[in-house]
C-alpha cells in the first residue's frame, strides 16, 4: 500500500506545538495543587529551555523533606510550612535549565501567567515575548499585575 502523494496539511501551529511542550512539562510537577510548565524557544523555532515547578533538585529526597501545603504554621524546628517559600517556578527552572547562553529575544511559553519574581528574571534576560495558556485570576498581593507592568515597561509582548 502506497502513502499519499501530497503532504499532510492538518498540522498544529508552532504556537500550539510549543504550548503543548509546556503543558507536557507541567505533568512532571509533583505539586498537588498547581502544575506549571514552561518552554523557551529561540527565533529559529528551537527549544532552548524547559522547566516545571518543583523543589530545588540538589536537596536529597526534597519531595519528602519540604512542605507541599500552604500553611503559615511553623514546624517543630520553626520553619514555615508554606510551599511558596521553597518551590522553584517553572519559568525560573526553564531559565536555569536553558541550553543557550543568550536567550535575548526568545519566546517563553508557559501554562500559567508569570508572577512578579519570574517576570523580573524574564525582563533581566530580555526575552521578547511571553505566551501563557491560563491567566492567574486570583492576585491578592498584586504579583501578576506587577508582572504585567514590568513586561509593558520592558517592551515584552504578553499574550
Amino acid at each position: 500500500m502506497k502513502g499519499s502523494e501530497s503532504k499532510k496539511n492538518d498540522i498544529i501551529s508552532w504556537e500550539e506545538y510549543f504550548m503543548g511542550v509546556a503543558l507536557l512539562s507541567s505533568r512532571r510537577s509533583k505539586d498537588p495543587n498547581t502544575q506549571v510548565g514552561a518552554c523557551i524557544v529561540n527565533k529559529f523555532k528551537r527549544i532552548v529551555g524547559l522547566g516545571y515547578n518543583g523543589f530545588p533538585d540538589n536537596i536529597p529526597d526534597n519531595d519528602n523533606k519540604l512542605p507541599w501545603g500552604k500553611s503559615s504554621e511553623k514546624d517543630a524546628e520553626g520553619y514555615v510550612q508554606h510551599k511558596g517559600l521553597y518551590v522553584c517556578h517553572a519559568e525560573m527552572n526553564a531559565i536555569v535549565n536553558k541550553l543557550s547562553v543568550d536567550i535575548t529575544g526568545c519566546t517563553m511559553y508557559t501554562t500559567l501567567s508569570p508572577c512578579n519574581e519570574c517576570a523580573k528574571l524574564i525582563c533581566q534576560l530580555r526575552l521578547g515575548k511571553v505566551v501563557y495558556y491560563e491567566r492567574k485570576t486570583e492576585d491578592k498581593e498584586g504579583k501578576y499585575k506587577a508582572a504585567e507592568k514590568m513586561f509593558k515597561e520592558a517592551g515584552i509582548e504578553w499574550v
